[in-house]
């Protein structure tokens, strides 16, 4: 069993130098045409506020109707074939940005938008657009607040997936029901967040294998890794305390279980980091 109050000693800071895992910029006008790509980001929002053509996603053709929003998603093969001078905005989001990640909600959201390939912007809806512009003047700062990047893509986010009307079913409430467990109270077993959730192992496994393309036992792994990343970069604890805080055996047992989904031991990690 691993739980604990984890979050307690990790500093928040509100500004860093720069972003390398999110980029926000207005759309580039030299990528109209492009050839079939794919893509290893987490996701991809690009919103058009003018142009015509289409948006060609896995041999499906989606027709560039401005005001509409596009969302590309990791391993999809895609590409641009727009025929009128375009403009809007471009958001790429790597998996490491939610590695760091200050507000865990974002993560919520974009599993959320998961299952979409385009949302249709109502003509006079300007919320969304004022939030792109805020976005990309924000990147663009010499020193970006971290705080305000977040805020700004968690309304955005909130404005797309109201504007989405996605329909919530038994699978979206037990993800998120999930990921918020995970968030509050880490733990290294399948049974305990499936009785927290008052379902069987079997089908939150299901629900994982459908929604993250692993086990269950995958996705907690997934967050205990990142966890430990966070200790080990943002705090000072040493790996002894680390180790106890998230209640493993010992340290070699929490140096053996790190090492083998990083390929680096925990010190190897924070140096490596400096």
């Amino acid at each position: 069993m691993m739980s604990g109050d984890f979050n307690d000693d990790i500093p928040v800071y509100n500004k860093i130098a720069n972003y390398n895992d999110l980029k926000v910029e207005p759309f580039d006008v030299n990528k109209r045409y492009t050839k079939p790509h794919k893509h290893n980001k987490y996701l991809e929002l690009a919103y058009f506020t003018k142009g015509s053509g289409f948006h060609y996603v896995d041999e499906e053709a989606l027709a560039v109707t401005p005001p509409i929003l596009f969302l590309i998603h990791k391993n999809q093969v895609h590409h641009w074939h727009i025929d009128a001078i375009p403009e809007g905005y471009v958001i790429i989001i790597k998996a490491s940005f939610l590695d760091n990640v200050l507000d865990k909600s974002i993560q919520m959201q974009l599993i959320e938008l998961k299952a979409l390939q385009k949302v249709v912007i109502a003509d006079n809806d300007e919320v969304i657009n004022i939030l792109f512009k805020a976005l990309c003047l924000e990147m663009k700062a010499t020193n970006i607040n971290q705080e305000v990047v977040e805020s700004c893509l968690k309304a955005l986010l909130s404005k797309i997936i109201a504007v989405s009307n996605i329909t919530k079913d038994q699978n979206n409430t037990l993800e998120h029901g999930f990921m918020e467990l995970l968030s509050e109270d880490l733990n290294n077993s399948v049974d305990y967040y499936a009785n927290k959730l008052n379902t069987s192992a079997q089908n939150l496994n299901a629900v994982c294998q459908k929604i993250f393309d692993k086990t269950a036992s995958g996705v907690i792994t997934e967050h205990l890794v990142k966890e430990i990343k966070r200790q080990l970069l943002y705090t000072s604890k040493n790996i002894s305390s680390i180790a106890y805080d998230l209640n493993f055996k010992d340290n070699s047992n929490f140096t053996k279980f790190f090492k083998r989904h990083t390929q680096l031991t925990p010190l190897q990690f924070r140096k490596a980091s400096k």
